[in-house]
């Protein structure tokens, strides 16, 4: 790297006098945060930093930190080795002498490795250590890494942060990025912003976390899996549980037990079929069937102030994930049914029903409704698919930022309905006129068909009380701010993650 990018990074230089209070060995030349000037005591970023360790972490913050025209140190227990590692403007040298040469030193190693430190503690009084690091699993330890370094270096101020951030996202320096946040806590308020403005500088967008308590919070974000996909996934989980019993009880069970009809090898295929179009609609009726209910609770208590019952303010956070595996599993039902006509199985159906045709003498077995039929609920079949990946894809935050708040409502709000919809139209076509044959209803069971088109159904009726004027323009109002609730003056919190804006437009893919 022979020369380094300054793109995004506006700072001006001020040379210092006198040494600071904080700080053991202040550097030369620091910068000043840009700050108003009334928001609290200043404080000032140094022109080099430190970085203990030269593992993976350290190589990406280093890029990060030269690209935005700091100077790096690099503390190694094998200086020469790793400095083929770096940069040749980086200084690599002993973990003594990177001490030296900066107040803020980024802690780039294991916590088992801690114990390397103890040795330098003289070195590091009163130094800022930036803790990094992470763990295996949640609460791995008793204490987090950040409390325990501190217990290490009672004398030295440790910062718990940039360990959320990746490899990737570290090494770039575009504008994109300024969107990143990276979670800061400290036990001293200085540190604190001393290490958020180092992080504006780099294009980051610090989080204030407080005390170092924090810091197994922050630990455990890094090693959590998908936190927020927990409920939506047990609840397709669930549902898949149910619907796939309910058509095996049906389709297997009810053929066996009646006509003695062996059909098991239908359940690797059709019975899995069977289950994944009805576990998709109906998640994506209850994505649309939270915001309905949050209209419910603001017109009920006439204003958007009081606050969701716990339970529908997940329901509410959880759309978007509900929506992606709404989609994922319409995906795999498409993948399925052109699978249908490759089995053998269907093959000697096909054969057999060419062998009765011959038998009972039938030169054309044409029917003109079944065409039209299947030709109508392919069709729509396509049409709600090629709306969900619509849904799916402004999804993507670099899509959705992107679009204006108008035209990502219109798509996730607007077109969402109407997807539900024509998915609704295209189970309606699927069952036809089974929803009232008689022979459909097995050990008294109605096709599974019309048991997953219930909630849809209810959700579409739902839809269309809300846009009745008398509904919609009173709902429309209590949005803006109208507020007829009998406790206005207990009003103090705005709701949630709804407050000021209506719960049917929040992000549901």
């Amino acid at each position: 790297m022979d020369s380094i990018s300054m793109k995004g990074c506006t700072r001006s230089p001020v040379f210092l006098t006198a040494s600071s209070s904080h700080f053991s060995h202040p550097p030369a030349c620091m910068f000043h945060c840009n700050k108003p000037a009334d928001s609290g005591p200043s404080c000032l970023v140094p022109t080099t930093v430190a970085v203990l360790g030269s593992g993976d972490f350290s190589k990406s913050i280093t890029i990060r930190l030269l690209r935005c025209g700091f100077k790096v140190v690099i503390g190694s227990r094998r200086p020469k080795l790793a400095s083929h590692f770096f940069p040749h403007v980086v200084d690599v040298s002993h973990y003594e002498d990177a001490i030296k040469k900066s107040n803020i030193l980024f802690l780039a190693i294991h916590r088992e490795h801690y114990s390397v430190l103890w040795d330098l503690k003289h070195l590091l009084a009163g130094k800022v250590l930036v803790d990094v690091s992470n763990n295996r699993r949640v609460n791995q330890y008793p204490e987090s890494n950040a409390e325990y370094l501190a217990s290490l270096l009672p004398d030295s101020v440790v910062v718990k942060g940039f360990n959320i951030i990746s490899a990737w996202a570290m090494q770039q320096i575009y504008p994109k990025d300024a969107s990143t946040q990276v979670f800061i806590c400290s036990d001293s308020i200085e540190a604190r912003q001393l290490i958020m403005e180092l992080a504006r500088q780099l294009n980051f967008q610090p989080v204030d976390m407080g005390p170092l308590s924090l810091s197994r919070y922050i630990e455990n974000i890094p090693v959590q899996l998908f936190p927020g996909w927990k409920g939506p996934v047990l609840a397709a989980v669930a549902l898949s549980i149910f619907f796939f019993g309910y058509s095996f009880v049906r389709d297997i069970i009810h053929p066996y037990v009646k006509h003695k009809q062996s059909d098991f090898y239908k359940i690797p295929i059709e019975i899995v079929n069977h289950t994944l179009p009805t576990v998709a609609i109906t998640l994506l009726a209850l994505v649309y069937l939270a915001g309905q209910l949050a209209a419910a609770h603001q017109l009920f208590y006439g204003t958007k102030y009081k606050q969701f019952p716990h339970w529908l303010e997940s329901w509410l956070q959880s759309r978007k994930q509900l929506g992606l595996i709404s989609f994922f599993l319409a995906a795999v039902h498409i993948l399925y049914s052109l699978s249908l006509p490759l089995r053998k199985s269907e093959r000697y159906l096909l054969l057999n029903t060419a062998y009765q045709q011959i038998h009972a003498n039938i030169e054309n077995s044409w029917n003109e409704e079944e065409v039209w039929r299947v030709e109508m609920y392919v069709s729509f079949g396509i049409m709600s698919f090629g709306l969900m990946s619509l849904l799916a894809i402004t999804s993507i935050p670099s899509i959705s930022n992107s679009l204006n708040w108008r035209e990502f409502s219109f798509i996730q709000t607007t077109l969402g309905y109407i997807a539900l919809l024509i998915a609704t139209i295209h189970g309606l076509l699927f069952g036809w006129r089974r929803a009232l044959d008689e022979d459909a209803y097995r050990f008294y069971l109605p096709p599974s068909f019309v048991v997953s088109l219930a909630l849809p159904v209810c959700v579409i009726l739902g839809k269309v009380l809300m846009l009745l004027p008398c509904v919609g323009h009173k709902l429309h109002q209590i949005r803006k701010g109208l507020d007829t609730s009998p406790c206005k003056a207990r009003r103090l919190e705005p709701v949630g993650s709804a407050a000021n804006i209506s719960p049917e437009r929040v992000t549901i893919m």
